[in-house]
């Protein structure tokens, strides 16, 4: 069973196929636009979401009907669809669809049961896609995971502005930063940070804030990978951050916005570096003295 609803409405949708038995839910974009990773204050969903729930294939059909009443846009003429779902493994087809990924040389992103290749320089990364956004899947943290590859972190401060899941912040711990600091808004966010730093070993080095608790200047490297325009908004907070001379790294930037984004950093920088991958920019370069 599945319905397409406003953000909005997403949530009352999904609480609403929990309560009449859904055995799973997923939340999925219905117009074909691009998630990020959410800037702090940001909602983490498309303009419409397509809700899926998952019921037995005998379940009482007109019942789920009669439930979803409530829901705003269920009244609205094929909203609501069916759709049998044979039976498969479904351990299988998730391993399936993630498989370990490779950023740069030697990090890699393994999700939960699969291994890699042993070469003793790889650093693993081990995390599953998740509730909060930062599984490597997009251009934005690949682009951002490739820099961190190339970079000795090794004994540095490293914030992680926007954590999401935490991967970010948790490549630069598994590099030997001595302190990561993971800031997001969203408390669920800073919840999948603490729990992702503790699977992979690193959590005595990661703490993880809400903006309004974190109060912090001179760290050595700043990573934002956001949206364009909370890096415009919030551009003056980030810059203070970092050390003159510390290295700030940019994503969730979309190759037209591009230019505003170096154009409001590029006083408090030394040099910014663009870097385009699908449609997707990263700016990265050292803070100004």
């Amino acid at each position: 069973m599945s319905i397409s609803v406003s953000r909005e409405a997403a949530e009352t949708a999904g609480q609403a196929l929990e309560k009449l038995g859904a055995l799973a839910i997923t939340l999925e974009d219905d117009e074909d636009n691009p998630v990020l990773e959410p800037g702090p204050g940001a909602t983490p969903l498309w303009p419409t979401v397509h809700v899926r729930g998952l019921f037995e294939s005998d379940v009482n059909r007109p019942f789920i009907v009669d439930g979803l009443q409530s829901v705003p846009g269920a009244d609205r003429p094929g909203n609501l669809r069916w759709r049998e779902v044979g039976d498969q493994d479904w351990e299988r087809a998730w391993m399936d669809r993630f498989q370990p990924m490779r950023f740069g040389r030697k990090l890699w992103i393994v999700p939960t049961g699969m291994e890699i290749p042993f070469d003793p320089e790889n650093i693993e990364i081990r995390l599953d896609p998740g509730l909060a956004f930062g599984t490597g899947t997009h251009p934005t943290t690949a682009l951002c995971l490739e820099w961190l590859d190339g970079q000795k972190v090794s004994g540095e401060h490293v914030v992680d502005y926007g954590c999401g899941s935490g991967i970010l912040g948790i490549a630069a711990a598994l590099k030997g930063a001595a302190r990561v600091d993971g800031v997001d808004n969203d408390t669920q966010a800073l919840d999948a940070t603490r729990d992702n730093a503790k699977r992979n070993g690193v959590s005595a080095r990661v703490e993880a804030f809400l903006p309004e608790d974190f109060s912090v200047a001179g760290a050595d490297v700043v990573m934002a990978n956001i949206l364009a325009g909370p890096l415009v908004e919030l551009s003056q907070a980030i810059l203070n951050i970092l050390r003159p001379g510390g290295k700030l790294v940019l994503s969730g930037i979309l190759e037209e916005q591009a230019v505003q984004l170096v154009e409001t950093y590029r006083d408090s920088m030394n040099e910014i570096n663009v870097t385009v991958q699908d449609g997707w920019v990263r700016l990265d370069g050292e803070k100004a003295a």
